[in-house]
């Protein structure tokens, strides 16, 4: 199939999904992840109606806006993010949805100072506890939301999660609904610079199960483009 047919697939997944669950399909947004996927293939899912794109590379994001790839849609950075790349990054896309220490935060929050910027982002969640990712812990989340107040030029936004590779998709409910209600409990705390309208879960294998749990952003790459060659 064409990318223009997976991305209208998709979109009829995503409706599917959010009526089953009583939501309106138009409050999630289709994140295209496209990493190692060249210029030409961005823009023909950009045409196809995804509603951003989301970038694993500083190197990867540097080179297709050179080429103006992701023009029409807004950027996002979705990958690990290392502090000596922070340069590459902020400022030069809408959203950092993998904010996930608290180095991180202030390596991101200098740069925009900096640029004279307020710098939208997103914290990452290690919501199963991997040793094998990155990311605040469900525990330590709070402490870090309430020293928010300290980052001017940062605004979190909401809250970005991988859950763990499970055997059945619907096994990654309990971690899907643990973010979402983490996400309720911190928007009654009401913290500074904080305003969480974003959760970012749900990939290509399991976007509708995340979509059930009140994912409003999901990421989907391999069932936009295709599985990756890695050489």
């Amino acid at each position: 199939m064409s990318i223009a047919e997976n991305v209208a697939r998709i979109k009829e997944d995503i409706a599917k999904a959010a009526l089953a669950a009583g939501r309106d399909p138009s409050e999630i947004l289709l994140c295209a992840a496209t990493k190692m996927n060249d210029a030409d293939a961005v823009r023909e899912a950009i045409r196809a109606g995804v509603d951003c794109c989301g970038e694993n590379r500083a190197q990867e994001l540097t080179a297709k806006q050179a080429q103006n790839a992701y023009d029409g849609v807004p950027v996002h950075f979705i990958g690990h993010l290392q502090t000596n790349k922070v340069k590459q990054v902020v400022g030069k896309v809408s959203l950092i949805q993998s904010i996930d220490s608290m180095h991180l935060l202030e390596a991101v929050d200098k740069e925009a100072a900096r640029q004279g910027i307020c710098q939208d982002i997103l914290l990452e969640i290690n919501v199963g506890n991997e040793e094998s990712k990155s990311g605040f812990s469900t525990e330590q989340i709070h402490q870090i939301l309430s020293q928010m107040e300290n980052f001017s030029n940062i605004c979190v936004r909401g809250l970005m999660a991988i859950p763990p590779i499970c055997q059945n998709s619907t096994d990654n409910h309990k971690f899907f609904q643990e973010i979402y209600h983490l996400a309720v409990d911190i928007t009654a705390k009401k913290y500074d610079n904080v305003s969480v309208d974003i959760l970012s879960m749900g990939m290509s294998d399991d976007y509708a199960d995340a979509i059930a749990c009140g994912s409003t952003m999901i990421r989907v790459g391999t069932a936009i483009f295709g599985a990756r060659r890695y050489s």
